[in-house]
């Protein structure tokens, strides 16, 4: 097989079966096959937006294992977060910037227990990343394995990622898990044995709603999502996890932001540590931050009518200047109105503030929304 025919490959998800025998809509996205709804797109948005639990294939995500003595000191050099705080079963939101502080991918790393090498202590990690950027992490992080003691193996063919999300996201996967996975804190993880394998479980969120993330083998994945069905969630889909993840106000690469973007555009802030030294492109993000503020950032726009708004779409404000474009677009259930995310000049961030925004021949009236749209449980105070 030559090259231009490995990049033509569409991948497909280890529980492509079960997808299948359920009834799943499936679309190709970022190089996977992946299911976009089971038939009722608002009936799986309500499960997990309503108080229900819904569990969603996540597969698609890359999962890189890093390990070495070198480990922390080669990624704290590549990404913006400090990585010699990170505790084991913690995780942290990171960015792996370019040299002009542009964004290559935004990612999570996990601190897994040590592993034991010639016996000494080898801190161990886990990088999950976003489909679209999976290659890009992936050919970053390996060109570093020859310069020292810092391993990568790429765990994505290998595992399934599933994602229990909703507010009774806790008692679901307390009943199918065991009751210490109600004990993981919101920046927590955990690896737990499970029948013939092992689980590691991830509090996370892509909705705005309570949920964990479940790594398990491939081998295992099956009994994993068949329990959790008989526990009482329900499939959920792609479609309605999109109307969901910009509900809360959630980026997703290669939409809402991209190598064009500084990493402090796309709302990351929390994934940037400002006083760990440096590291790849830190002059550039530094030096935005101590100017001020960055000259656009992605914020929420909520329209006055309904009317198809297409991705791209020019912002303009009330006296007709350009001042951004839109990146995502949905129709809220919640509150029955277009929501759409897109980056905005920094002089027209107030909420409130009256906008215009041209979709081909339209051209229709928006205000510029705080973010998240809905305050889901995970993001309510706890």
């Amino acid at each position: 097989m030559n090259e231009a025919t490995e990049l033509l490959t569409t991948n497909t998800l280890p529980l492509e079966k079960i997808h299948e025998r359920l009834g799943a809509i499936f679309h190709e996205e970022d190089n996977w096959r992946v299911p976009l709804s089971y038939g009722d797109e608002k009936t799986e948005y309500a499960t997990v937006r309503e108080g229900g639990v819904g569990l969603i294939d996540l597969s698609s995500r890359g999962r890189l294992r890093v390990a070495g003595s070198e480990a922390i000191m080669f990624l704290n050099g590549l990404i913006t977060n400090d990585m010699k705080t990170l505790a084991e079963g913690r995780w942290m939101a990171a960015a792996f910037p370019n040299v002009q502080g542009r964004l290559i991918a935004a990612v999570r790393v996990v601190r897994l227990p040590d592993e034991s090498t010639n016996k000494k202590a080898s801190p161990t990690f886990l990088i999950d990343t976003e489909p679209a950027t999976h290659g890009s992490v992936l050919k970053t992080i390996s060109r570093f394995t020859m310069a020292g003691d810092f391993r990568v193996t790429d765990l994505t063919s290998e595992t399934t990622l599933l994602s229990v999300q909703g507010a009774g996201a806790t008692a679901i996967a307390g009943r199918v898990l065991g009751k210490a996975v109600g004990e993981i804190p919101r920046d927590g993880a955990l690896a737990i044995s499970w029948r013939k394998g092992a689980v590691v479980v991830i509090r996370a969120t892509h909705t705005g709603e309570d949920g964990f993330d479940l790594i398990v083998t491939t081998t295992e994945a099956l009994a994993v999502w068949d329990a959790l069905i008989e526990a009482g969630a329900q499939p959920v889909g792609h479609d309605a996890l999109e109307i969901l993840r910009i509900e809360a106000g959630i980026a997703r690469y290669g939409r809402d932001m991209d190598e064009t973007n500084v990493v402090t555009e796309t709302n990351l802030d929390d994934s940037v540590s400002f006083t760990k030294g440096c590291y790849i492109g830190q002059e550039i993000i530094a030096r935005i931050k101590y100017r001020g503020h960055v000259a656009k950032k992605l914020s929420g726009l909520m329209f006055e009518q309904d009317e198809p708004i297409e991705v791209g779409a020019a912002i303009k404000s009330a006296e007709g200047k350009d001042i951004g474009r839109v990146t995502s677009v949905a129709r809220s259930p919640r509150l029955k109105r277009t929501i759409a995310l897109g980056y905005v000049r920094y002089e027209y961030l107030a909420a409130g503030t009256s906008v215009k925004v041209v979709s081909g021949e339209l051209e229709v009236a928006a205000k510029v929304e705080a973010l998240p749209f809905v305050q889901g449980s995970w993001q309510r105070p706890v």
